[in-house]
């Protein structure tokens, strides 16, 4: 039997941008081609909807205030499963990489023509779609966790923080795991020991403290003024909530 493709005018395409005339650009030509669209003007306006509504395809630029496009699309891999192009003024190929590696399908420069654009929204609703019989789905496993800037990719083990791509080592992916999954918790060196190195942990090691040094090399903008690891005195460490960030 040949998978059910919706029509046109059944297909619901977000438009993420705070740029009002290129949202509207974009609405009349689709609308021409009976789509239903739906706008936000801010990355965190765009998530909302996403959560409320059907949607089948994003269009998403990165500058956006609030929640920026890198952080709305990795939030979109974590939890839903739809296309998404990028559309951005930021062309170089280091924001192209990043995008693509966050999970966009696909990146449009700007200035850009809208029935380009509105071509290639149909090429990705018959890959996504018409081709799988496919419908969105809700993730069965969470593929990336999220704290503010930072985006921990679990299946490339590497961090993003505000889009640009960390590597880390097995041990500082491991670490940084733990305290990304429960934001603001305190961790004592014991638990934070067993729980990465997974083996008893001898009070007189300073392993964590080594571990904790590096990460923070790697993750903080100056690690003598630490934002997101921080050391509680006397208790452990832990990672700055988002709110806090």
């Amino acid at each position: 039997m040949e998978p059910y493709a919706k029509p046109s005018e059944e297909r619901t395409i977000l438009i993420a941008d705070d740029e009002a005339d290129i949202t509207e650009l974009l609405r009349l030509f689709l609308e021409r081609e009976h789509y239903r669209v739906l706008e936000a003007s801010s990355g965190r306006e765009a998530w909302n909807l996403l959560q409320r509504e059907r949607i089948d395809l994003a269009v998403i630029d990165i500058m956006m205030p609030e929640l920026d496009g890198y952080q709305l699309i990795a939030r979109i891999r974590e939890k839903l499963r739809l296309p998404v192009i990028i559309l951005s003024a930021r062309s170089g190929d280091v924001d192209k990489v990043t995008g693509l590696g966050l999970g966009a399908d696909d990146f449009i420069s700007k200035p850009f023509s809208p029935i380009e654009v509105v071509a290639r929204i149909k090429a990705q609703l018959r890959r996504f779609y018409d081709l799988k019989g496919a419908e969105p789905l809700r993730a069965a496993e969470p593929l990336r966790t999220l704290n503010g800037p930072l985006v921990l990719d679990h299946e490339a083990c590497v961090l993003y923080k505000r889009g640009v791509t960390i590597t880390l080592g097995p041990l500082e992916y491991k670490l940084l795991k733990l305290l990304m999954e429960a934001p603001g918790r305190i961790f004592t060196k014991r638990q934070i020991y067993e729980s990465v190195w997974n083996e008893p942990y001898l009070e007189d090691s300073n392993t964590v403290m080594v571990q904790i040094s590096r990460l923070r090399d790697k993750l903080e903008d100056d690690p003598r003024e630490p934002q997101f690891l921080i050391t509680v005195k006397g208790l452990g460490y832990k990672l700055s909530a988002e709110d806090a960030l």
